[in-house]
């Protein structure tokens, strides 16, 4: 009997896996790049953290943080409209991606050579950029940022994942190399670690294409401004939430930097990227369903609810994990990391669960093309973030800026948690090619 039970159930999973084809097969693609540079990831940061001095572990990985979110402001939307629109484009894929990759690096570029100008001119203590050497790669690292970016996106909106799980696992693979490198060489300073790391990505990007024989270049055509122009507005759309979404996270290390210390920041980041690494399993599944929902609307409920619950499942593993072994971890990465933080980053991977909630409904308002009036909703969310994070860190210091981090985290989600329960789709949903009241966008 239990046997017989047993096949049903099996059955049964096969079935509803079958009924979410797309969503399952590309999920899947990205979980696989990302489990693969999180152990990458892992190995690269323990090396660093091995055999680079503290402080340098805290300047680099803030000025990373710095160049994340130049990354993020540079992308500008336009990695999120790609998703979304590829879909409701056929035939114009290419010259959307060329004229969103022309905007979005110059942009990114632009914005890089502000900071390090301003960054020479305040003198500021922080010693980020000490030398030309750091501020070229500052420079180049914001634009290959933003190409990445664009690139993954260009994949996915394409529903072809595994080129952007090849690139991840790339990026892993090459910057730990490079790292190697370095040490062995006897280079431990602040400019070779930011060093690996910028042409790490650009190799990741080059090794893409000819593993996929030219499948980054086909992703690009002659660019076609004016289709850009057309999705402007949705394209700002996506850009303020995208920026609310994402820029208290990445610029925590700089923000526990200025706050607290070098050394502290060096201990926090350890944690701190697992915890990133973690949360884009549920990201990812997140953004894979804004374009399988695009092409197929009819089943949205069941992908969103599987969706949603295998993300919150991974979440909840990894805030126990984090929770029960965080001082081990700590000591696997340096030894004296322990002693900086305590105990006081147990409960940073219980954030991961609000995030999770978090980002299935920053999709429900892509798909439901509402990007705006959510992104109001998201930046008083970052507002709550940061000003939980000072004021935890100014009482207590690491322990209070991370409950003050888990806290503002595990209230949106809880709204956010509403918002997906009484949410309803609308034909907005679908490509755009299939509702004809929509007038076509001329090339």
């Amino acid at each position: 009997m239990s046997v017989d039970r047993a096949g049903t159930a099996i059955i049964r999973v096969r079935r509803e896996l079958r009924k979410s084809a797309a969503l399952v097969m590309n999920s899947g693609a990205l979980a696989i790049g990302t489990i693969a540079a999180a152990g990458l990831g892992f190995v690269y940061w323990w090396l660093a953290a091995r055999l680079f001095p503290p402080e340098v572990i805290g300047n680099t990985s803030a000025l990373l943080s710095v160049m994340g979110l130049i990354g993020t402001l540079g992308e500008a939307g336009l990695g999120t409209m790609l998703v979304g629109e590829i879909v409701r484009n056929p035939g114009k894929e290419r010259g959307l991606v060329a004229a969103a990759v022309c905007v979005g690096v110059t942009l990114a570029v632009a914005l890089a050579l502000v900071f390090v100008v301003g960054h020479a001119y305040l003198s500021s203590s922080t010693g980020l950029i000490g030398g030309w050497l750091e501020g070229v790669a500052f420079l180049l690292g914001c634009g290959l940022t933003v190409l990445a970016i664009l690139a993954d996106q260009a994949f996915l909106g394409n529903l072809r994942a595994t080129g952007k799980m090849i690139r991840q696992m790339l990026f892993g693979t090459l910057k730990l190399m490079l790292i190697a490198v370095a040490v062995a060489g006897g280079y431990t300073s602040h400019a070779a670690l930011l060093l690996s790391w910028v042409a790490g990505l650009l190799a990741s990007l080059m090794g893409v294409d000819l593993l996929t024989r030219g499948g980054a270049r086909r992703l690009v055509g002659p660019p076609d401004f004016q289709l850009l122009n057309t999705l402007r507005s949705k394209i700002f759309d996506h850009y303020a939430l995208d920026v609310a979404l994402q820029a208290p996270g990445l610029i925590m290390p700089y923000l526990v930097l200025t706050v607290l210390s070098p050394a502290i920041n060096a201990a926090f980041v350890s944690l701190w990227m697992l915890v990133t690494i973690a949360s884009l399993i549920p990201a990812a599944m997140a953004t894979v369903l804004f374009p399988v929902v695009r092409a197929s609307p009819k089943q949205s409920r069941h992908d969103i609810l599987l969706s949603v619950m295998t993300s919150l499942l991974f979440s909840l593993v990894c805030a126990l994990f984090i929770f029960t072994y965080s001082q081990t971890i700590l000591a696997v990465f340096n030894p004296t990391y322990p002693g900086i933080a305590g105990s006081s980053l147990r409960f940073l991977g219980f954030s991961l669960l609000g995030s999770t909630l978090k980002f299935h409904a920053c999709t429900l308002a892509r798909l439901a093309d509402k990007m705006r009036k959510a992104s109001r909703w998201f930046a008083l969310g970052g507002l709550l973030e940061l000003f939980l994070v000072i004021a935890g860190a100014k009482l207590d210091g690491l322990q209070g800026l991370v409950l003050g981090w888990t806290l503002a985290t595990t209230i949106e989600g809880a709204c956010a948690a509403i918002i997906l329960a009484f949410a309803k789709l609308d034909s907005a949903a679908g490509p755009a090619h299939d509702r004809p009241a929509t007038p076509p966008v001329q090339p």
